[in-house]
């Protein structure tokens, strides 16, 4: 089985060389997704109820919803592990902050973030690197702080985990009860679920899971 710094190398590269065409296909996808803003829009009430605004968008891409979470007056930055989509976010959007950047040791202060945005950045980690990750969550969001996370669900309960044919890289997906039980293992309790069934148009008939956990 591959380490996960082996799986990291394979995103990081599989990404790079997709992103410019990644970032003309996604560019404007918030649009066209009323249920995403949504759910970008209860995060961002949730997090400045709490009296913060400091945000990171980890998995940033080209950084167009960290520019729609800036835009719901947060003070957000992007990470990305993919050096090309952060050149691309950086020319996009100079007047914000972006960086490269691994999920698994991220370089921000215990405690620091108001919120954290997962947004289908965890489904290229194989199963068993995904508990660090989260614990990772936790270490850097203060008390009361929020994390969203969105992913593509597995349909099966007794099988958490199922791999799917992404067109990048290689990818997951997961029970949603079974990534709640994991967030909250680390200290991160659900506080909503907004389920997406899938379009008749869509791709891959899959359902989309944003999740939002609150650390306790």
């Amino acid at each position: 089985m591959p380490g996960h710094d082996d799986s990291l190398a394979v995103t990081r590269d599989a990404y790079d060389a997709a992103a410019p065409a990644y970032a003309r296909l996604f560019r404007d996808s918030l649009r066209d997704s009323p249920l995403d803003r949504a759910m970008l829009g209860v995060f961002a009430e949730a997090v400045r109820a709490g009296g913060g605004r400091r945000v990171a968008d980890l998995g940033c891409g080209p950084g167009h919803v960290t520019a729609h979470l800036e835009g719901l007056g947060l003070a957000a930055f992007g990470v990305d592990a993919s050096p090309a989509m952060v050149e691309l976010a950086q020319q996009a959007y100079p007047g914000l902050q972006f960086g490269v950047g691994s999920m698994t040791a991220l370089e921000i202060a215990d405690g620091s973030l108001d919120g954290i945005l997962s947004r289908w950045s965890v489904i290229h980690t194989p199963p068993s690197e995904l508990p660090p990750i989260a614990r990772e969550f936790s270490r850097v969001l203060t008390s009361g702080g929020h994390l969203l996370i969105g992913f593509s669900a597995s349909d099966d309960a007794s099988c958490p985990t199922q791999v799917f044919d992404h067109a990048v890289a290689p990818a997951y997906r997961w029970w949603p009860d079974h990534l709640s039980a994991l967030l909250r293992a680390s200290g991160l309790t659900e506080a909503a679920r907004l389920v997406r069934e899938p379009l008749p148009t869509d791709r891959r008939q899959f359902k989309e899971v944003h999740l939002l956990a609150r650390k306790a």
